[in-house]
């Protein structure tokens, strides 16, 4: 629970001041799950964020009269969505503190007048609470989901379609999930799919401001002896050879690549995803952003040192090898650490 809460906490900052577009899809009014939706909005709205609701192919009068009884701050906007003004009016209702609730009588989950009320009002979020939620996986790029087929994805094409007009995140989850929206909001993973414009996930250099949370997320590894117990000093005077793993901008996973002076094989080392993330193949992509920058940097093959990940390295191509593989200083060194590991090699 306190790690929930702790999860949650790390976002809301961020959000405060953002204006999310929410959409009800056409069959969701009246249901119970509503009641538990505009909870979250309220809850959305205490920590500053700007709230647009749109009701599609039903009728905006239900959700009126259930944000009355819930006390949830809102008020309709005059005109039907599409219509001109209709942006300005949210402006209004926005500025004084109100969340806008919108007719898309007639309008789809995902057409046009929606995405341009988005882009419109620079909405950091558009979320789609769906009455049928398709399968249809977790976090695609535009790019991705722009070459899903089939007519199941259909929604994904249109998702990609308005990252492009400049909406950064789009949100698809099931309507009828009981608290979907803060579930969806406030976890790196969530519970629905998101299309991105932006980089939720990403690997990239380390950099010195990273390294306070890098030493602090290895703690636990290295009190068990997982992993060799390194310094904020060690890690700044070798600040190049770190990649990271980032979701939504926190850091999940790292690795490291060490190049030795005269001898052609560099070292895997460091590489370590959260407990939490664990299960994702975050591991392997470390591995494989590894091997790639010990390419880049005219390496002919990394070695690994473990003592209970040799199964890991032997699904990815590597291969056990004696001590004498290894540089002599590394030799030397783990010789003296007295950890016992085993030494895994590929070669490129």
């Amino acid at each position: 629970m306190r790690s929930d809460v702790r999860e949650v906490l790390q976002y809301v900052p961020l959000f405060a001041g953002k204006t999310f577009v929410v959409v009800f899809d056409e069959g969701l009014l009246p249901e119970s799950a509503v009641a538990e939706t505009l909870l979250d909005l309220i809850s959305l709205q205490r920590i500053g964020v700007h709230l647009v609701v749109i009701v599609v192919g039903g009728d905006l009068s239900d959700l009126v009269n259930w944000a009355v009884e819930s006390e949830f701050r809102a008020e309709p906007v005059g005109r039907i969505l599409g219509e001109e003004g209709c942006s300005d009016e949210c402006r209004a209702l926005l500025k004084r503190g109100q969340a806008a609730m919108v007719d898309g009588r007639g309008s789809r989950v995902l057409a046009t007048g929606v995405g341009q009320l988005a882009k419109d009002l620079s909405a950091a979020k558009l979320m789609v609470l769906l009455n049928e939620f398709p399968n249809i996986g977790k976090r695609p790029s535009v790019a991705e989901a722009s070459i899903r087929p089939g007519e199941e994805h259909e929604l994904l094409v249109m998702a990609a379609e308005i990252c492009r007009t400049g909406v950064p995140r789009i949100h698809l989850l099931d309507g009828h999930l009981q608290g979907a929206l803060t579930a969806e909001i406030f976890s790196n993973e969530g519970v629905g799919t998101m299309v991105h414009a932006d980089s939720y996930r990403e690997i990239r250099p380390l950099r010195e401001e990273d390294i306070p949370e890098l030493l602090a997320m290895m703690g636990r590894s290295v009190r068990a002896s997982h992993l060799v117990p390194r310094t904020y000093e060690q890690v700044v005077s070798r600040l190049g050879d770190f990649l990271l793993l980032t979701v939504d901008d926190n850091v999940v996973g790292c690795v490291a690549v060490h190049g030795y002076p005269q001898h052609e094989m560099g070292e895997l080392a460091c590489l370590y995803v959260k407990e939490s993330h664990e299960g994702r193949a975050y591991g392997a992509q470390l591995v494989e952003a590894a091997e790639q920058k010990g390419k880049d940097a005219g390496m002919n093959g990394l070695f690994a040192l473990t003592n209970r990940a040799a199964k890991f390295f032997a699904a990815r191509g590597y291969e056990k090898k004696e001590m004498n593989l290894l540089p002599d200083s590394r030799r030397q060194q783990l010789e003296a650490s007295g950890r016992g590991s085993e030494v895994w090699a590929k070669w490129f």
